[in-house]
C-alpha cells in the first residue's frame, strides 16, 4: 500500500506516523511546499519575540529524522499542484527547480491547513509587511528584527496570533498598536470578557485601536504609514497581518470534491472526503461542533493531530471516528490565562439555542495560602435542563486547568447538577474545597431550581432609571468607600437582617457586593422575607473591570465612582 500526505505540519506528520505504527510495509510519501516538516506552528510567536531561541526548537521532526525512525519519504519544498481522483496521482512540482513529476498512491490524505486572510490593500505586499504561518514567515519576521532594530509595529488582527504576536514583539522591545475591525478582541468571547482583557492588554501598553481597519500601507523612508478607517494614521517600523485563516482548499477544489463552510472540505466521521481513496484532516476540514451539531471550522492543533491518526486509522483498517469539536482553546497575555470551550451567547443565540449564563469570581487556591488570586469564569448552561454549553476563563493561575476539567465536562454530556458533584484535587495552594468548577456548578443549580433570580450588569442602567427598582449594595464600608454605584442603598450584609425593615417592599431589588457571594446570600435572606429581589451575576467587580475595559478610560456610567 502506498500512502501519499500532502502537507506535513500537524494533521500531515501525525498521519504519518500513526500509519508507520500500525502498518511496517505501506510506503509513505509527505509533500510539504515550505522548507520545514512537523514544526511547532502555535511556538512561532514566541521565536519572534525571543522566548525560543533557538530555530531548531520549532521543528520536531526533519525529513532526516522522519527517514531514520520512520521509514518515511518527507519532501520539503514539493507542492502538490493537482489531483487526479481517477487517476489517483498528484502532480508535484519541485520548487527549487520548478520541474514537475506524478506521483501515484493507494490513499491520497490531504492535510493543507489554513492560509493567512492577507486582504488586497495598497502595500500590502511591502517589505514591512509580515504575516505568520510558517517557519519562513517567522524567521523572516524575527531577522527584520535583529537587523533593523524596528521601535514601533502595528498588527492588523486582534485574534489569538494577533495578540501573541503583539505581546512577543513587545517582548523584543517594540511599541505595539493592535488594530482590530470587530468591537473586541478574542471571538471566542464574549464582549464583556474580552472587554476585561482588553483592560488588561492596555495595562500592559498595548494600544488597542477596535472597531477600525487598515485600509493601506505606505512605505517611505522613516518607516511605515498605516491609514485606518476611522481617518487616523498610525506610524510604524513594521506590521504583521493576523485578520485570521482561511482552509488552504484550491487543490481540492480543483479536483471535484465537496466544499462545505467557507471552501473547507467536506469530510465525514472517518476523515473521507466525497473522492474514493481520499481523505482530509486539519485546519482545512469542516466539522460538526459538539454543542450546536452545525458545521463548523475549529482550526487548533489538538483536532488535527486526532484527525490525522483518525485517517491513518480508516486507511489501515482500524474502524476509528471523529465526531464533533468544541473549539477549546487557550492564550498566555503577558501573565494572563485566557480559556475558553464550547459556545459563546452570540453563538448561542445563532444556533437558536436557549442559554444562561453565570459569572463566578473565584480565588485559583484557598485565600488563607499566599499568593491567591481570582479567577473570572463565565458559564452558560441551558436553563431548563442544565447542560453545560460553554464557558470562558480569565486570570492568573489555575484557569487552564478549570477549563480543561469543564472542557472534559462538556464532551460528557455534563450538567451544573454533575460539575457540583464533581470530586477534584484538593490541597490550599492548589485550590479551594469548593473549586471554582464546583462554585459555577452551585450558582447554576441555584439559578435552575429558583432560589435565585439573577440580573447582568447590561441591566444596570435600565434598573437605575426604574422607580419600582431599587439597588441594593451590601458590600463593607472600605469597599463603598473606594467606589459604588449611584443611587444604591448601602446595607453591609452583617448588617441586613436588623436594618431591611427600612426596605421598600413594594420595589424589586437588586443587590450586589463584589464576586456575587455575599449579595447572594442576601437575596436568601431577603426572599425568606417577603421581598423580591435579584442578585447581580459577577458582581460590582465584574461590572467594574468589564466598564474599564470597554474604553480607555475609568467609566461614569450608571453613577460609578472610581
Amino acid at each position: 500500500m502506498k500512502v501519499v500526505i500532502i502537507g506535513g505540519v500537524a494533521g500531515g506528520a501525525s498521519a504519518a506516523a500513526r500509519l508507520r505504527r500500525l502498518d511496517e510495509s505501506a510506503e509513505i510519501v509527505m509533500l510539504e511546499r515550505s522548507g520545514y516538516v512537523s514544526y511547532a506552528n502555535c511556538g512561532l510567536p514566541y521565536y519572534v519575540g525571543g522566548t525560543i531561541t533557538e530555530k531548531r526548537a520549532l521543528t520536531l521532526q526533519t525529513p532526516e529524522s522522519f527517514w531514520g525512525r520512520f521509514r518515511i519519504d518527507a519532501r520539503v519544498r514539493h507542492e502538490a499542484v493537482s489531483i487526479d481522483p481517477k487517476a489517483r496521482t498528484v502532480t508535484v512540482r519541485r520548487l527549487a527547480d520548478g520541474s514537475q513529476y506524478s506521483e501515484a498512491y493507494d490513499e491520497l490524505i490531504l492535510a493543507p491547513g489554513a492560509k493567512p486572510i492577507c486582504p488586497p490593500l495598497p502595500g500590502v505586499g511591502g517589505s514591512r509587511v509580515f504575516t505568520l504561518r510558517n517557519v519562513e514567515n517567522a524567521l523572516a519576521l524575527r531577522g527584520f528584527i535583529e537587523q533593523n532594530a524596528p521601535k514601533r509595529a502595528v498588527v492588523v488582527g486582534g485574534g489569538y496570533i494577533g495578540l501573541e504576536i503583539a505581546e512577543n514583539l513587545m517582548q523584543a522591545g517594540l511599541s505595539v498598536t493592535v488594530v482590530e475591525l470587530a468591537p473586541q478582541v478574542l471571538a471566542p468571547l464574549d464582549g464583556d470578557m474580552a472587554a476585561i482583557v482588553q483592560g488588561y492588554l492596555r495595562g500592559q501598553g498595548v494600544q488597542l485601536r477596535l472597531g477600525a481597519g487598515v485600509t493601506a500601507f505606505q512605505e517611505g523612508p522613516g518607516g511605515l504609514t498605516a491609514s485606518l478607517s476611522t481617518g487616523e494614521t498610525l506610524s510604524a517600523d513594521l506590521a504583521v497581518m493576523a485578520v485570521g485563516v482561511v482552509p488552504d482548499t484550491g487543490l481540492a477544489k480543483a479536483a471535484g470534491l465537496e466544499l462545505g463552510a467557507k471552501g473547507s472540505i467536506v469530510v465525514d466521521a472517518e476523515m473521507r472526503t466525497s473522492a474514493p481513496h481520499i481523505f482530509a484532516v486539519g485546519d482545512a476540514v469542516q466539522v460538526k461542533h459538539l454543542v450546536t451539531g452545525q458545521a463548523a471550522l475549529i482550526s487548533l492543533a489538538g483536532p488535527a493531530n486526532r484527525q490525522g491518526r483518525i485517517a491513518a486509522d480508516n486507511i489501515c483498517g482500524i474502524p476509528s471516528r471523529y465526531d464533533s469539536s468544541q473549539g477549546s482553546s487557550v492564550i498566555k497575555l503577558f501573565g494572563l490565562t485566557v480559556a475558553a470551550t464550547g459556545i459563546n451567547e452570540r453563538q448561542a443565540a445563532a444556533a437558536g439555542l436557549s442559554a444562561a449564563p453565570v459569572v463566578t469570581l473565584s480565588a485559583n487556591h484557598a485565600t488563607y495560602y499566599p499568593g491567591s488570586s481570582n479567577i473570572t469564569v463565565k458559564t452558560l448552561f441551558d436553563p431548563h435542563t442544565g447542560r453545560l454549553l460553554g464557558a470562558q476563563l480569565i486570570g492568573f493561575e489555575g484557569v487552564e486547568k478549570r477549563c480543561d476539567v469543564l472542557a472534559t465536562a462538556l464532551r460528557a454530556g455534563m450538567t451544573c447538577h454533575d460539575l457540583a458533584e464533581l470530586e477534584l484535587c484538593y490541597a490550599p495552594p492548589y485550590s479551594s474545597a469548593k473549586d471554582p468548577v464546583n462554585m459555577a456548578g452551585f450558582i447554576m443549580q441555584n439559578v435552575l431550581a429558583g432560589r435565585v433570580q439573577q440580573f447582568h450588569w447590561q441591566q444596570l442602567p435600565a434598573v437605575l432609571m426604574d422607580s419600582s427598582a431599587g439597588v441594593l449594595d451590601v458590600r463593607d464600608e472600605s469597599e463603598w468607600a473606594a467606589g459604588h454605584l449611584g443611587g444604591a442603598v448601602h446595607i453591609p450584609l452583617n448588617e441586613l437582617r436588623e436594618r431591611m425593615a427600612g426596605l421598600d417592599k413594594g420595589k424589586t431589588w437588586y443587590v450586589h457586593c463584589h464576586s456575587g457571594l455575599r449579595s447572594y446570600i442576601a437575596c436568601r435572606i431577603l426572599s425568606q422575607n417577603g421581598f423580591d429581589c435579584c442578585n447581580l451575576s459577577g458582581g460590582y467587580g465584574f461590572y467594574e473591570a468589564v466598564q474599564n475595559g470597554l474604553d480607555p478610560t475609568p467609566r461614569q456610567d450608571c453613577g460609578v465612582k472610581i
